[in-house]
């Protein structure tokens, strides 16, 4: 399994759109094919950090999760210009 660990942080006073973006992209990459789990967490620290939580069958579903029409469209065209930045560390299960 392909595991991906996100961070979000988002733009002071973008917080409300960011978390509409991310139920809608999380809600869509549920459906896809490879996708095990998408799981969305904010920070209680820090309320404008989100982690994202994924897990695929393979590093070929997260790649092809990477081209989909609603991560383009919620990530890519709106989500990024709402960021004060993100990143994320890729994982393998190991059982």
């Amino acid at each position: 399994m392909y595991v991906v660990v996100a961070k979000w942080v988002a733009r002071e006073g973008e917080e409300g759109a960011v978390e509409q973006i991310l139920r809608e992209n999380a809600a869509a990459t549920r459906l896809e094919p490879g996708c095990r789990t998408f799981a969305v967490s904010r920070s209680t620290e820090v309320p404008r950090t989100y982690v994202l939580y994924e897990e695929y069958d393979d590093e070929a579903a997260f790649a092809a999760h990477r081209t989909s029409e609603h991560f383009k469209r919620y990530v890519l065209d709106d989500a990024v210009n709402r960021l004060e930045g993100r990143s994320a560390t890729f994982y393998e299960s190991i059982d």
